[in-house]
């Protein structure tokens, strides 16, 4: 265990908890909606700080983030929690195995020192806090981070981008990059599907910008619960006017956890979704879970040469000279050896 950063101490020993926007009111003895912080006493404390469930170095391509050191790799790692509930999880033996037994927290120890050797130890050029939703397990992403970072090593979250305000600053002096999923446009979606709200989520996409962070945003387009043009408009437009160089990532969906009765995406609705980007002005729209497909290269917006070749995780060629299009000699938006 360890004392929880972000937190107010309230009367009759409740504690408020200030990491994520549930802004959980806790009980003496009671947990948080994510399940791995508990009041204890009237402090606190994160459950999870050197419980680690799953580490994997992975490409940075798979984050995705196809715009932050391309072709690099990732020491990728999670603990158990989620702040959200989301039908559609792909993680679910492990994002919800804390709210679904009470107390009992899976992993191996390790420490933030560990954490940063074995990264060294893989060559990896950053450390993604991911899986999982990182917020929940702030503490012990803040303590890698910030040793990571005096060693040279990056640091990207992959997120639900559910954080405070708070939390998001607090750690933005040691996160490089993050990818956040927008899941959709409205709060009924939010709401019965994911169990959190809608804006807390678009004003931490603009606040990661402002800060500084390179930012990509995620939408798994699910038939029938996000994928009718209207909203996809809407969310292509809330992302150009936040930043036209935000790459957006539309992925298709496959059933899964409590959605097995829906069908995949089809092709169709991504190339849709697609068009709608780059007609909102974006410029960069990527396809994802459909390699082979093309609309996972790098384009230059401006004369349309493909910069960056793919396929699925594996890069091809990397054209970028400099940060600029070799062809058109414009600038093209990301952070590159």
């Amino acid at each position: 265990m360890k004392e929880a950063m972000l937190y107010e101490k309230l009367t009759d020993s409740r504690v408020k908890c200030n990491l994520c926007n549930h802004r959980c009111i806790i009980k003496d003895g009671d947990y948080g909606i994510c399940g791995v912080r508990q009041n204890r006493g009237g402090s606190l404390y994160s459950l999870v700080y050197d419980k680690i469930i799953a580490t994997h170095v992975d490409p940075i391509e798979k984050k995705p983030l196809f715009q932050f050191y391309p072709g690099s790799t990732a020491y990728s790692m999670a603990t158990v929690g989620c702040n959200f509930i989301c039908k559609h999880c792909q993680n679910s033996d492990i994002s919800q195995s804390p709210r679904e037994d009470k107390g009992h927290i899976l992993g191996r120890e390790m420490s933030p020192e560990e954490i940063v050797r074995e990264a060294e130890n893989s060559d990896c050029q950053s450390i993604a806090y991911t899986y999982t939703e990182p917020t929940i397990f702030f503490e012990l992403a803040y303590d890698t981070a910030k040793l990571a970072q005096g060693r040279g090593i990056n640091n990207v979250f992959v997120s639900n981008g559910f954080m405070t305000p708070e939390a998001l600053k607090e750690i933005s002096p040691f996160l490089d990059a993050i990818n956040i999923d927008l899941k959709g446009f409205t709060n009924k979606f939010y709401k019965e599907v994911c169990g959190g709200r809608l804006e807390p989520v678009l004003e931490n996409i603009q606040l990661a910008n402002k800060l500084g962070i390179w930012v990509e945003a995620t939408t798994l387009i699910i038939p029938t619960q996000n994928d009718s043009p209207e909203e996809l408009k809407l969310i292509a437009e809330f992302i150009a006017s936040t930043n036209k160089d935000i790459p957006w990532h539309i992925t298709q969906f496959y059933p899964t956890y409590k959605m097995v009765n829906l069908p995949r995406t089809p092709i169709e609705i991504l190339h849709q979704a697609r068009e709608i980007g780059l007609q909102a002005g974006l410029h960069y729209v990527y396809e994802g879970n459909v390699p082979g497909m093309g609309n996972e290269n790098t384009y230059c917006y401006n004369c349309g040469n493909i910069l960056i070749e793919r396929w699925g995780y594996s890069i091809g060629k990397n054209m970028i000279k400099d940060g600029h299009c070799p062809f058109c000699q414009s600038p093209i938006a990301g952070v590159y050896s």
